[in-house]
């Protein structure tokens, strides 16, 4: 397939999804953007939002869009990592004998949804981090593969936190995006009042095959960057990290710890899908800022001056940009 017909492939499958998610979700086009920006990207998202906002079903919604097989998990203390990956049990083969088997676990799917995520210790929490990097799993001492696409979408709950297990700061750098879910507006609640979710779930149509899923990812890397726009990123990224170079006091006065380099390849990544759902082949500064404050904002670990005077990451996403475009 051409260049030209996998960029409007592309931009086609998204308009496809959209519709599709939208039987059962009211509003949230940008949470479905960014969800599917992810999923092409290879990455994994972490969305934070109160309960009853439709976070499961949403996910669900478009796993089914994209025929991709769905898994949740309901993360609580007492959850162990066999619990998430699988095991080793033993069982009398038809000769009498006694061998192991491998039980899969529900991480063997596609899209695997971790449910109030920081509610298990951080040893079950990190049972995830091998998949979510490499797309394997070891079990006493024996690797598998995931099938692919593979896709980790974490849910935190912010008003909540007693009994929980805050992610450590390297955790949370293996999330691509996070994604923050707030109320639905007065006329959006209404709608959803009137639906049933239930039926229009077993309406929803498939928009692409698998394989051809698969296809449309790999096609992402090739997507041109012009070297000033990949500059542009790198800057951006590197300005998040306070330091004596750093000419932005407004960082150096509020940020305690910046972005590492993976937020820079993720930062390109998602830019470039976001280029393609926009239907065009070559990333703009515009994508890198579309994508930025979800690439980055969990990935800024702001100070005490912050903190006292009510500054959020993205106050610093917000600086860093302005200061960028004066340029």
């Amino acid at each position: 397939m051409k260049k030209e017909e996998l960029v409007e492939k592309f931009a086609d499958v998204y308009k496809k999804l959209l519709k599709e998610v939208e039987k059962v979700i009211i509003g949230q086009k940008d949470i479905i953007e960014q969800i599917f920006i992810a999923l092409l990207s290879g990455g994994n998202c972490i969305i934070i939002g109160v309960p009853g906002l439709a976070k499961t079903l949403l996910v669900k919604a478009i796993a089914q869009a994209l025929d991709l097989k769905f898994n949740r998990i309901q993360f609580t203390p007492d959850l162990m990592p066999s619990d998430i990956t699988g095991t080793e049990i033993i069982q009398e083969t038809k000769s009498g004998k006694r061998e192991f088997i491998f039980v899969e676990g529900p991480i063997f799917t596609n899209v695997l949804l971790a449910d109030e995520i920081n509610r298990t210790p951080p040893k079950t929490q990190s049972a995830l981090l091998q998949a979510m990097q490499e797309k394997i799993v070891t079990v006493n001492g024996k690797t598998y593969n995931l099938d692919l696409p593979f896709f980790v979408l974490a849910t935190q709950n912010p008003i909540e936190q007693e009994g929980t297990y805050p992610l450590p700061e390297a955790q949370l750098d293996r999330f691509m995006l996070s994604i923050y879910i707030d109320y639905p507006d007065e006329k959006e609640e209404k709608e959803i009042a009137k639906i049933d979710t239930s039926e229009k779930l077993n309406s929803i149509k498939k928009v692409i095959p698998k394989k051809e899923l698969l296809e449309l990812h790999k096609f992402v890397n090739d997507v041109p960057i012009a070297d000033y726009v990949l500059e542009y990123g790198v800057k951006l990224v590197r300005l998040t990290r306070p330091s004596n170079s750093n000419p932005l006091k407004f960082i150096n006065q509020y940020v305690e710890w910046g972005a590492g380099p993976r937020a820079t390849q993720h930062l390109i990544l998602a830019s470039k899908v976001k280029t393609l759902i926009e239907k065009r082949f070559a990333v703009a500064r515009d994508d890198i800022n579309f994508v930025a404050y979800n690439v980055l904002s969990h990935r800024i670990i702001t100070n005490f001056n912050a903190d006292a005077e009510g500054i959020k990451s993205k106050n610093v996403i917000d600086e860093i940009i302005k200061y960028l475009n004066k340029k």
